[in-house]
Parts: C-alpha cells; sequence; structure tokens
C-alpha cells in the first residue's frame, strides 16, 4: 500500500516561538547568538536578513553560500591559513563512479602517500597498481577475463552490478586495495569484520549470496572455517606476480551497487543496507565541501570498514588525495592513540561521541595537537559535555562538527562549533541543512508539523540509499516515491525531530525500537529473538538505558524457561556471543517471573522495573578484596563501571565492561602502578583476581630490572 505523505509548504510561517511544553526544546538552542558569534570571530561572509514571515523578533543570517560551514575553515584556520590548497567537489563528479574519481587522484598525486600503515605505505600510484591487480585477479578467478569489453557493455544493468564480493580482513592497508579492486570490476562489496561471530559472519554471507571471497594469508585459516557451499576464495597475498596492473577501463556508472552494509534487523538478523556509487560520491562531496578536506590532510581511519563510518573516512580521503592513516583500536587500544595523531601529523579526525569521549578521557591535558583541525563526531547522541572536552584539550585552530546520518544516510545535518559557540542545554542539535538533503518533519498520519513540534524525520533527495538487500517488504516501507518531483525519493528515518523557526534541527530519538550504542544501531528485536533461541528464556524484553556516566548500555529483562534452575548468566552471555557482536550482549540482566503487559498483551516496556532499584543478579558469590592489590583494582573497578558490589571473581565484561571501558581501566593502571597492560590482558584475565596477580609479577619485574640497573650504574661508578 503506497503511503502518502502531505508536503509543508517550504516557506515559513509565522509562529510563536515555543509553548510551555516546548521549553525543554527551546533551551538546546539560541541560533541568533550562535551565528552571529561566528560571523564576528571567523569573518564570515553573510548578510542578516529580516524575514517576515518569521515571528518579527526573529532575525535570520543567511550566508550568500549553500553551506554556510565551510566558511568557517577559510582564513587563518590551522593548516589552511593563507594556503588554501582546497579545491572544491565538483557537483559533475557524483555522476562518475568511484574508480573513476580515485583515477584522478591518482593522475594529480601519483607518488602522493594514498594510505600508510605499520606494516604498508602505498602511493597514489602504487596503490592503483595493487587495485588493479587485485581487480584482473577477480575476473580470473570468477572466469570473466575473456570478456571484451564490448561484451560487457552488452551485459545489462542488473546483470554487471548483480554479483557481490564479500572482504574479510583486518584493518589496514590491504583491504583498502581490495575495496577498489572490487569497484574497479563492476562489482560490489560486502565487508566482514573478523570480530564478529562466525555464526554471523557465515549468515552475512549466506544472505548476500556472495560468490568470491577476497583474504589474506592472516586470514586465509579463518576464511577457510566458514565452509559456505560455492564460495570461491580468493587469498591477494598469493595474486600471481605476472597479472598486468594496468588500468582496465571498463565502462561504469554511478548507479552501480558500490556495497552491502550489514546493520541490526528487526527479523532477528541482521539486514544489508545497498548504497551505489553516486551515493558515495555525494555523500564524499558533502563532507569535502564542508570541511575543505584536501591534498594535504591526514585522515585517520578508526574503524572496520564494514561499519559505515569508515565508508566516509576511505572515500574523503582517496577520493581528494589526501593520506588515509588506519589506527586498529581493538588492537591498539585508545591510550596511544594521541601519540600516534601527533607523530603522524593528522588533521582530520571522524569518530563516534563515545569513542570520543572515551578518548579524551586518556588525556592529561599535556597533550598539543598542533595538525588537528577538524573533529567530525556522529552517530549517536552528541552531549554538551564533548563540546567541554573539546574546547578543554584541543586548540584554537581545531573546529568540532557533529554531524546527523545514517547507513541509509549521510549527511543530512551539520552543526559546526568552534571555542566561542555555546551550547545552551544538555545535547548539540543535529543542526542545519547540507546540499541536496531537505528534511521533512511528519505525524503519524503523514501531515507536516508546524515549528517546534516533534514529528518524524522524512529525507527528500535523490542521493539516498538503494535499499536493503533482498528485502523488497522493508524498503517499500521506508522508502517512497517523491509525488513532486519525479528524481527524488523520501526516506522515513523511524528518528524524531523538531525544527526551529531558523532552520536548527533537533534530534530527539527514536519512533520505535531501534538504539544506538557506541555509534551502532541496534534493533533490540534481534537481540530478544536471540535470547528466545537459546532455548533457556521464555520471554525477553531489551532496552537501551544510560549508566553512570550518561553513555547508552543495553539491558536485558528475562524469564527463564525453568525457574526452579538456577540460570547462569555467564552461559547466557557466552551463548549470545556465539551470534551476536559484543556491543549487541546486554551488559547487565534481570530475572523476573514475567514481563509487565499492556491490555492489548504487548510488553508494558514503561512498566519495566528500573535496574536501580533491584539488586543485581550476582554471577558467583561474592569474594572480598584479600591484598591492597586487589581493593585497588575493586576501587578502580567500581568507579568505571558505576557497580557497588563487585568481587575478586566476578568478570569485567559480565558487569557491563566493553572494550572503550578497558581502555580506560588500562589508563588508569598506568596511573596508579606506572605499567603498560597490554589490551588483550584484560580480555585473557578478567577478574579482578587474575588481573591482580599480572599486576603484581608485572611490578615485581620492573623493580628488579631497576635494582639491576642501578647496580650496573654503580659498577660503572666505582671504574
Amino acid at each position: 500500500m503506497q503511503q502518502n505523505i502531505c508536503y509543508p509548504c517550504l516557506k515559513p510561517q509565522a509562529q510563536h516561538f515555543f509553548d510551555d511544553a516546548q521549553q525543554a526544546i527551546a533551551a538546546t538552542l539560541d541560533f541568533r547568538q550562535h551565528l552571529y558569534k561566528i560571523a564576528q570571530n571567523k569573518k564570515l561572509r553573510s548578510e542578516a536578513v529580516e524575514d517576515q514571515s518569521y515571528p518579527t523578533e526573529v532575525i535570520v543570517l543567511r550566508p550568500k553560500q549553500t553551506q554556510a560551514p565551510a566558511l568557517l575553515l577559510l582564513g587563518g584556520m590551522g593548516p589552511l591559513a593563507g594556503l588554501d590548497p582546497f579545491i572544491k567537489f565538483d557537483n559533475k563528479d557524483v555522476e562518475l563512479s568511484v574508480p573513476e574519481r580515485f583515477q584522478k587522484q591518482v593522475d594529480m598525486h601519483p607518488e602522493q602517500i594514498a594510505v600508510k600503515t605499520g606494516e604498508h605505505v602505498f602511493t597514489y600510484n602504487a596503490l592503483n597498481q595493487f587495485a588493479n591487480r587485485i581487480a584482473r585477479a577477480i575476473l580470473i578467478k570468477r572466469d570473466q577475463l575473456r570478456c571484451t569489453e564490448g561484451e560487457h557493455l552488452r551485459r545489462s544493468k542488473a546483470e554487471r552490478q548483480a554479483e557481490p564480493i564479500a572482504i574479510l580482513f583486518e584493518s589496514g592497508a590491504p583491504i583498502i586495495a581490495a575495496i577498489l579492486g572490487v569497484l574497479k570490476v563492476g562489482k560490489f562489496y560486502v565487508p566482514l569484520d573478523t570480530s564478529l561471530p562466525q555464526t554471523r559472519i557465515s549468515y552475512i554471507l549466506k544472505d548476500s549470496q556472495a560468490g568470491l571471497l577476497l583474504t589474506d594469508s592472516r586470514n586465509i585459516s579463518f576464511a577457510k572455517k566458514l565452509q559456505i557451499s560455492g564460495l570461491e576464495i580468493l587469498n591477494i597475498d598469493e595474486i600471481d606476480s605476472s597479472i598486468s596492473c594496468e588500468n582496465l577501463d571498463l565502462p561504469l556508472q554511478p548507479d552501480n551497487f558500490a556495497y552491502i552494509i550489514y546493520t541490526s534487523g528487526s527479523t532477528g538478523q541482521p539486514k544489508g543496507v545497498i548504497q551505489n556509487h553516486r551515493y558515495v560520491l555525494h555523500l564524499t562531496m558533502n563532507y569535502t565541501n564542508s570541511g575543505h578536506i584536501c591534498a594535504n590532510d591526514k585522515l585517520a581511519l578508526l574503524y572496520s570498514p564494514n561499519f559505515a563510518g569508515a565508508v566516509r573516512d576511505i572515500f574523503c580521503s582517496l577520493l581528494n588525495g589526501a593520506t588515509l592513516l588506519p589506527y586498529d583500536v581493538k588492537q591498539e587500544g585508545l591510550i596511544g592513540l594521541s601519540s600516534w595523531l601527533n607523530q603522524q601529523e593528522i588533521t582530520i579526525l571522524f569518530a563516534v561521541a563515545t569513542m570520543f569521549r572515551h578518548f579524551v578521557n586518556t588525556l592529561t591535558q599535556q597533550e598539543k595537537f598542533p595538525k588537528l583541525r577538524l573533529i567530525q563526531v556522529g552517530s549517536e547522541t552528541v552531549y554538551k559535555k564533548d563540546v567541554e572536552l573539546y574546547k578543554q584539550h584541543f586548540s584554537n585552530d581545531c573546529i568540532f562538527v557533529a554531524n546527523l546520518g545514517g547507513s541509509e544516510i549521510s549527511p543530512i545535518r551539520q552543526y559546526f562549533v568552534d571555542r566561542e559557540t555555546e551550547i545552551i542545554g544538555s545535547t548539540v542539535p543535529a543542526g542545519y541543512a547540507v546540499e541536496d538533503h531537505e528534511v521533512l518533519l511528519i505525524d503519524d498520519e503523514g501531515k507536516p508539523v508546524e515549528f517546534n513540534q516533534i514529528g518524524e524525520i522524512v529525507v527528500r533527495s535523490r542521493y539516498l540509499f538503494c535499499g536493503y538487500w533482498q528485502r523488497p517488504d522493508l524498503t517499500e516501507a521506508v522508502l517512497l516515491k517523491d509525488v513532486q518531483e519525479e528524481n527524488k525519493l523520501l526516506y522515513k528515518t523511524g528518528d524524531l525531530g523538531c525544527m526551529l523557526p531558523d532552520g536548527c534541527l533537533l534530534h530527539l530519538g527514536r519512533k520505535d525500537f531501534q538504539v544506538k550504542v557506541r555509534g551502532y544501531r541496534i534493533d533490540v528485536s534481534e537481540v530478544e529473538m536471540v535470547l528466545i533461541n537459546t532455548n533457556l528464556i521464555r520471554e525477553a524484553a531489551v532496552v537501551a538505558s544510560p549508566d553512570h556516566l550518561g553513555e547508552q548500555h543495553l539491558r536485558g529483562y528475562i524469564v527463564p524457561i525453568a525457574p526452579q534452575h538456577l540460570l547462569s548468566l555467564r552461559e547466557l552471555r557466552s551463548l549470545l556471543l556465539e551470534s551476536l557482536p559484543d556491543y549487541m550482549v546486554p551488559s547487565t540482566f534481570m530475572i523476573l517471573e514475567a514481563l509487565p503487559l499492556t491490555p492489548n498483551g504487548k510488553v508494558d516496556r514503561l512498566s519495566l522495573p528500573a535496574f536501580s532499584q533491584v539488586q543485581r543478579v550476582q554471577l558467583e558469590s561474592l569474594v572480598l578484596p584479600r591484598t591492597s592489590t586487589e581493593q585497588i583494582l575493586l576501587d578502580i573497578w567500581t568507579q568505571i563501571l558505576g557497580v557497588e558490589e563487585i568481587g575478586i571473581h566476578d568478570n569485567f565484561f559480565e558487569l557491563g565492561g566493553h572494550s572503550l571501558l578497558v581502555n580506560q581501566l588500562i589508563t588508569q593502571l598506568f596511573n596508579v602502578f606506572s605499567i603498560n597492560i597490554p589490551l588483550i590482558t584484560v580480555f585473557e584475565l578478567p577478574t579482578i583476581a587474575q588481573l591482580a596477580k599480572r599486576v603484581e609479577n608485572t611490578c615485581r619485574i620492573l623493580v628488579q630490572k631497576d635494582v639491576l640497573d642501578s647496580t650496573d650504574d654503580c659498577e660503572e661508578g666505582m671504574l
């Protein structure tokens, strides 16, 4: 059934500024003060226009350019001062393909470093040649090398873009070459994360119908264990050196599929979001032009390519002649990130808000980041305290940007902040329009809502996602034809928002059961389904709620099938980790006799008891610290986890710990004991009793080493 949306008049209508019910929303922003301050401090070339359609006391500042934020980066902004090597991303390039835009950078910057890690350094020319060899190896493997260019052209568009190719690598340069190789042959890539449960990877491979998997020698053993029928494996480390590295020059179209990224789904399994080359290029154009990304920039890549944010990082770098520097947070941790940013002279840092927050918590205020000019955060709510942390730790030349987007669309709103910007309220607004994305707000009947009223965010654009892979039902529910403009679509985001009269959008959460945890979108229905499928749980409800630090965590309410038997939460967690990534496993559980229900028989989530009202379920009998080291660790855990009753045999991760909190733990251990504990140690020794022994042994070794060193010094002195 086609759903109709009534369109609001695009010309703002006169409104009272806010009624009493909306005062909390109004408090989040004083837009006039914000824009005037930026105009004054950054000499923003703009004009103030009194618009009679607004309330008479509202003056609207309208930049002469479509995107005012871009101008903030001109005139004394860090490395752009006096140089401005920025080249505007031309809208015409959006109608190219990704390999065509990349080839432009190869031609302009052949010896510029494209990707750099501790193991690999590729110039643009070398990366292009590597990608070409991978592309030709794909054609050979898929028995398509004999296809002439004419035969390729005679195939239908559906045939040209019908084949997904999976890629399984750790973060680094090889996966970047693999992505480009896949795109060069007109295929689309399906990124897999080696840290995901094997069952989830197997599901993605089967659902995507990938017939070929690209990997390297480091991951070939894991790839062979997947045992998917009909799946061929290509190890890029074993590609025949005689294969040509010349460009293939196959004809590609902007509407060819580029990738599928899987996100949490309401059916109990993840769903694939399809994007084409046009979307990737348009996303890159918006971030490039608003942030003045250029060949002089160095961009950090903190995420696996199976995370939608990595698309922005990779292509904003490689399609602008900049340098991309992957940093494996899961392996290296956040403690070393500050020194790495300075050593590599990173100029642009993209991070989800939670990771930014945890990273800044590792800083001592002694660090300086003279080259860092742009910090982009998003994927979840950005708080006023995040802006305060930015002002506290980064230079006057650094700009902070909050972005609103998702796997299906990005970015649709941006909010630029400098050191003079004041945030009124607890959260940062979603911000103002970006090029080619119009935001509408509608009620449950599809009718427009007035300014200052809450409605569902609907995006009208030509540059939206292509749909959900093999799920036309899900696609048709959210992706609608635009009856006013035939070349555009409407995407019902499921997000709630409020539009202020000055054009600023406030993001107010979701209207369904999707939540964001550590930047990842999660449909709690999927987690509930997996809980029930363990055959240990009769009923389950999962909600997201803030912890003592204000960060979202999943909480699970469960009704065991056999209440007379003690349910092992450790066993339950292990079962969940076989199917779900760690960020989708609830950090705490509450066992109930029954879930509260509404009169129509649905789970009454509003009546679920608060976790603060009950004693947490003990994983084991509480054992108190026996040594001073164990007591210190217990105090640290209490501070980090926000849990008061902790025993020395309790598991850090079963108490709500996760990889980002591990970084805080390691930082505290360094501050207290002056020792560097590797990130993996906490995963291997997750209890206080186990970790205390390692800490004591490490301290003992360091003391012995100091004694030996001092003895050597004394002997040298006697000589």
